[in-house]
């Protein structure tokens, strides 16, 4: 044995600066070990260091290492001692680095082994695997490959899942080719790498044939099937390969349980998702993380946002999908307000959001309708790594097109790079929304010259543009040219035609059209047929279409008002009563009309009559100065629509007080002279309110920007921007 004075010379320059020999942060029975190995390694003739078991002793100082630091004075001891090329100590010095996160330092030890053998391999492209570091497992795997190491069933299947993780399919292909040359066909572990390799690539068809051909399956190789389905967008077949697998006695882990949820989220499945939560306490899982996620965004997808927020709730600190499920769970299901308040904690918190974090949090300011919160929005988007994704600025149109400012919806159109077709129907939605039929059409010629090839969406976006302009024969042209892009009309498409062609009172043209459809007309198609007939008071016709949908959708408030305000604009007040005995026999009652109005950033919330607003004193003496006026520029009330159980003072009281003239008075007196006023209102203007709210906008010389359930009014210097038109 070499003197010690010799052995430091073995050791490279490197290690007396990264590798320090003092000992630290081990116990004293690790430091009396060192210090034991001290005493001896500088006597060669010493009996005790020939006889010195070193892997065992080194293999219990590796795992009892805390941090790198003490690998590398281990690391250090082997040069002193001369054992630096034993394998199996560097196999355990090698994993014990990947689990404490250290792959840069793994791989600087695999480096300066010279001989490494298939364990030694093993270790790295498990390290690399583990850390998702794909290319660099790939990397050593072909490595392996050209210094003729044969791997083994342990290699293999990290090797599978960096293929599946890149994707690349073709080196998998290699991979699972060599599975077979070494006779590994039959080991089950390996063959389950293979089946998750294939559902990766989205090849779920070949990960079947190999599932198929297991002799034995564990609870990894169902898995495998199941999850490929689900992540595959096949949630009914990951179901049913999940009924399988439980009449085989087979006990599901906490990842099948994963992608089951999944699956049952995808499809609605509410009822048997809660059944597989009963499941998952049952088996006393309920604390996995990964588990927390998927119910939480099952809940919150089905509408029960109450229950995904306490299981959101129950995370010390969720992670990004955690947030994701909650935030875009808020937004699709009716509660934005919410959505938005959870966002705003979000980013407070300094979390990292992604893509889909900024759609959904876009999606639900779209909804509050706040043009300042819209505004807000924007600017947190141009100043993150969001500003130039585009779907974040296709949502950010959609956002200021809803929020009523369909021109900040083009500057946002304007500056988004690249833009694709969801950008371009966005923009053409938007102006459709606010009944700019010109500014649509003028926009879809900029789309054909740029290359772009419209899809279902840009046509109903240009459809839904024409109906509300007038603009039939530009609409009719552009639904026979759906076919020469190889477009599909559906429902939504044909009810645009009917609408298309009712309100311009075409209505036989719109009755033929219905009767030649090549699909079922649906609720869509005869709502908009019973509307038209409404507004040209086409009793006979509109009766039809009404026995139509009340077919289709018996207990639907909706087709009963309709129904019954095409009877009052007839004067028909014995059949407008029959329609009311019927809604109450079903026990129907019509939805309460509201209208919101932004002041200062914040909404305020008027009903019909309504005296509980704390200003309301002024509110109403304003609306009462607004009346003198327009009487006194001659504004006569439409009261055609009105109850006919009312004396004519009393339907003009009645008509006065509509809400969205109070939430226009209440805007007069709160705001300073020019302010644009910005309405929600949750049901269709009625025609005298349409009319007076013109008039108003010339009178106190300001824009009113209204939102009914049917599109944008824009009022201002006494006409709208519908054209009465709607």
């Amino acid at each position: 044995m070499a003197s010690s004075t010799k052995l430091l010379t073995k050791i490279p320059h490197s290690f007396h600066s990264l590798y320090p020999t003092k000992i630290t942060l081990f116990d004293f029975a690790t430091v009396q070990s060192f210090n034991f190995l001290k005493n001896f390694s500088s006597n060669a003739d010493s009996n005790i260091f020939h006889n010195f078991n070193f892997d065992s002793f080194f293999a219990n100082l590796i795992d009892n290492s805390p941090q790198k630091n003490n690998l590398a004075q281990v690391h250090a001891k082997f040069f002193l001692l001369g054992i630096q090329q034993r394998g199996f100590l560097i196999t355990k010095l090698i994993n014990a680095a990947v689990n404490l996160g250290e792959i840069g330092y793994a791989r600087k030890v695999f480096d300066e082994f010279s001989d490494p053998d298939v364990f030694v391999w093993n270790a790295i492209i498990r390290g690399y695997s583990k850390y998702n570091l794909f290319a660099g497992a790939i990397e050593m795997y072909s490595r392996m490959q050209v210094l003729w190491v044969s791997p083994d069933g342990y290699t293999l299947p990290h090797v599978l899942k960096a293929c599946g993780g890149l994707p690349s399919l073709k080196m998998g292909q290699q991979v699972h080719g060599q599975i077979f040359r070494l006779g590994f066909e039959k080991d089950v572990f390996v063959q389950n790498g293979v089946v998750a390799f294939y559902a990766k690539c989205g090849k779920i068809a070949s990960a079947k044939v190999v599932f198929e051909r297991l002799e034995i399956r564990n609870v990894v190789s169902w898995t495998s099937m199941i999850s490929g389905y689900a992540q595959n967008g096949k949630p009914i077949e990951a179901l049913r390969i999940f009924g399988e697998m439980r009449e085989m006695g087979v006990i599901p882990d906490w990842i099948a349980l994963v992608s089951v949820i999944r699956a049952h989220t995808d499809v609605e499945d509410l009822e048997h998702g809660k059944s597989i939560h009963s499941f998952v306490i049952k088996t006393g899982l309920e604390l996995e993380s990964d588990l927390l996620i998927a119910l939480t965004a099952m809940y919150a997808k089905c509408g029960q946002v109450m229950v995904a927020r306490s299981l959101f709730n129950q995370m010390k600190v969720p992670n990004l999908i955690l947030w994701n499920a909650m935030i875009s769970g808020y937004a699709k299901n009716g509660y934005a307000d919410e959505a938005v308040k959870l966002f705003r904690d979000m980013i407070s918190r300094n979390f990292r959001t992604d893509s889909i974090t900024a759609r959904s949090a876009v999606l639900a300011c779209a909804q509050v309708g706040s043009f300042e919160l819209a505004r807000w929005m924007d600017n947190y988007i141009s100043k993150s790594e969001h500003r130039d994704d585009i779907f974040v600025n296709s949502a950010l149109i959609d956002m200021y097109a809803k929020c009523g400012n369909v021109d900040m919806a083009r500057i946002v159109f304007d500056r988004t790079l690249d833009k694709d077709v969801v950008v371009w129907s966005a923009m053409i939605v938007g102006y459709g929304l606010h009944g700019r039929g010109r500014e649509a059409l003028d926009l879809y010629q900029l789309m054909n010259q740029a290359g772009v090839r419209p899809n279902d969406v840009t046509f109903l976006g240009l459809l839904t543009a024409c109906n509300h302009s007038g603009l039939v024969e530009d609409g009719w042209q552009l639904f026979h040219c759906m076919k020469d892009y190889g477009i599909e009309p559906c429902h939504q498409h044909y009810a645009c035609v009917v609408d298309l062609l009712g309100r311009s009172g075409y209505l036989d043209q719109a009755y033929d059209f219905i009767l030649k459809m090549p699909i079922e007309p649906g609720v869509s198609v005869w709502g908009a047929l019973l509307s038209a007939c409404k507004i040209h008071r086409h009793v006979t016709l509109g009766e039809y279409a009404a026995e139509r949908l009340f077919s289709l959708e018996s207990y639907n408030t909706g087709h009963y008002v309709q129904l019954s305000n095409l009877y009052a604009s007839a004067r028909m007040w014995d059949r407008v009563a029959k329609v009311r005995v019927l809604m109450r026999e079903k026990g129907l009652s019509k939805d309460l009309g509201y209208s919101l109005i932004e002041i200062n950033g914040k909404l305020e919330a008027f009903r019909v009559g309504d005296k509980s607003h704390p200003r309301s004193k002024e509110i109403y003496e304003e609306l009462e100065s607004l009346e003198r006026r327009l009487k006194q520029a001659g504004f006569v009330p439409d009261t055609y629509s009105s109850l006919h159980d009312l004396n004519d003072e009393e339907m003009v009281e009645t008509l006065c007080n509509h809400s969205e003239r109070l939430a226009i008075a209440f805007g007069l007196i709160s705001t300073a002279q020019g302010t644009t006023l910005r309405i929600t209102k949750n049901l269709r203007a009625c025609i005298n309110c349409h009319s007076a709210t013109k008039l108003i906008s010339k009178l106190v010389n300001r824009e009113i920007i209204v939102r009914d359930a049917n599109r944008f009014h824009h009022f201002k210097d006494g006409v709208c921007s519908c054209g009465d038109y709607w």
